[in-house]
């Protein structure tokens, strides 16, 4: 005869063995721009980098650089020199300019 006392205990090992499902999925977490400070300032030299001239979004540079110096204030020093540069440089020198200012605002990667 069978013995059925033992099959429960069988059961359990046979689920323990074999797992509670599926792998863990990676799963991406979307950052939102707004939440970024940086994001207005890269939109803005992107424009720049691109050929736009100077226009009246010159107006919110210093709320901008202060923004990004509440969270980061190494960055905000070197955004707020660069976007200096930019405006003091003739329009030639700018997308240059831009494009610099970019790569030295973007984060680190660790």
């Amino acid at each position: 005869m069978i013995d059925f006392r033992l099959l429960p205990a069988a059961v359990l090992c046979a689920l323990m063995a074999l797992g509670c499902g599926s792998p863990v999925q990676p799963e991406t977490i979307p950052v939102k721009a707004e939440n970024d400070p940086l994001n207005a300032p890269r939109s803005i030299l992107k424009a720049y980098a691109n050929g736009q001239e100077l226009g009246s979004e010159v107006a919110s540079y210093p709320k901008m650089v202060a923004d990004v110096k509440k969270v980061d204030s190494a960055r905000g020093d070197i955004l707020e020199k660069g976007l200096q540069e930019i405006q003091d440089a003739p329009a030639a020198n700018r997308p240059e300019l831009a494009k610099t200012l970019l790569t030295k605002i973007q984060p680190a990667m660790k």
